[in-house]
């Protein structure tokens, strides 16, 4: 006599064929794990900067040695070349 052998079917759920949730429905879920802990949950994601420190989108035309200067700084530093540029000219108006 064989025994039947017992293949459970797996289904595989597929993320494209999901439904979007509303932001309402997240803030409805918020309040009520906020509700549940009894306590206000903390803010997620990168904090606000101050206005004073937000940076502004700007376009300037360097010479190639002023670019080929940065951009080997930032890399012996290993960051980005602009935030070398945004240094060296803070540290100018200090000096000032």
């Amino acid at each position: 006599m064989k025994k039947a052998k017992s293949k459970a079917k797996i289904k595989i759920f597929l993320f494209k064929n999901a439904r979007k949730i509303t932001k309402a429905e997240v803030m409805s879920a918020h309040r009520a794990i906020e509700k549940k802990l009894k306590k206000k949950r903390p803010l997620r994601g990168r904090p606000l900067k101050p206005k004073a420190e937000k940076y502004k989108p700007t376009s300037i035309r360097l010479h190639p040695q002023v670019v080929s200067f940065v951009k080997k700084e930032a890399k012996k530093r290993k960051i980005g070349y602009q935030s070398v540029i945004n240094e060296i000219l803070l540290d100018e108006i200090d000096r000032k």
